[in-house]
């Protein structure tokens, strides 16, 4: 396990339990509103607004949800205002940790923030502290056993993907972050079913942790997720499965 893809999926999975819901409700509506204050409420004209409606869909978020969110950005309907802000900083063994946050009160995200990875052996660190380890990317993750790489090869091709790699026995296809949406399309059209299609940021080089490091660096990383302000966390852990597995029976 790599960039800690493999522990969103893990997450995501956790995440369709009632309990969660109302968090991923939450943090959902958040990104709907700031999508729509900066690009507007039309989805057809805004592919950040129809990326995230189509996450909020697949969470099972009702519509009217949806709209009210769409008009609290447009100005339409009173609502907070949100701030995208990104904090940068170490986890245990150095690692290198990016936190994507929509936040209306600075100093309250950075405080919680700045706690959480210390508790856990790391430090929040200066902006473009560890910004320069990551490369913002499509990512395009596939079942391997659906593909031979002669076929993947080619489909990267008609993408115009910039790369493909096979991790955790997961084909990825690197695209255009700006394309996702595009792509998802094509992919939908031609019948082609893909695990997972996202904007995310992917680290040049991962770091190798024991299994007392790797679980901090988990329950690190499930304290961040339970913050509210938190939406997106990346990073550039390398954990075994076994160690994931592990950590999952203690949970």
């Amino acid at each position: 396990m790599s960039g800690h893809n493999k522990w969103s999926n893990i997450k995501h999975k956790k995440g369709a339990i009632d309990a969660q819901r109302g968090k991923t409700f939450t943090k959902l509506i958040r990104e709907i509103e700031v999508a729509a204050r900066i690009g507007g409420g039309d989805p057809n004209s805004n592919p950040r607004l129809r990326a995230i409606i189509s996450k909020a869909r697949v969470a099972n978020m009702p519509k009217d949800n949806i709209d009210k969110a769409i008009k609290k950005g447009t100005g339409e309907i009173q609502g907070e205002t949100y701030e995208e802000i990104y904090y940068e900083g170490y986890g245990p063994a150095g690692v290198a940790i990016m936190i994507k946050t929509l936040t209306d009160n600075k100093n309250r995200t950075a405080s919680a923030i700045r706690t959480t990875l210390s508790k856990y052996g790391g430090n929040l660190g200066e902006n473009g502290c560890v910004g320069w380890m990551f490369k913002h990317k499509g990512v395009i993750t596939l079942e391997k056993d659906k593909f031979s790489e002669d076929e993947l090869a080619n489909l990267a091709l008609e993408l115009n993907a910039d790369d493909y790699s096979l991790k955790d026995d997961v084909w990825e296809i690197y695209v255009d972050p700006n394309e996702v949406e595009k792509i998802k399309e094509i992919l939908e059209k031609k019948n082609i079913s893909y695990i997972s299609a996202e904007s995310t940021m992917v680290p040049d080089n991962t770091v190798k942790l024991t299994e007392n490091e790797a679980i901090r660096m988990l329950k690190m990383l499930d304290v961040l997720d339970e913050n509210e302000d938190v939406q997106e966390t990346y990073d550039n852990a390398e954990i075994d499965d076994a160690v994931v597995e592990k950590y999952e029976q203690m949970s």
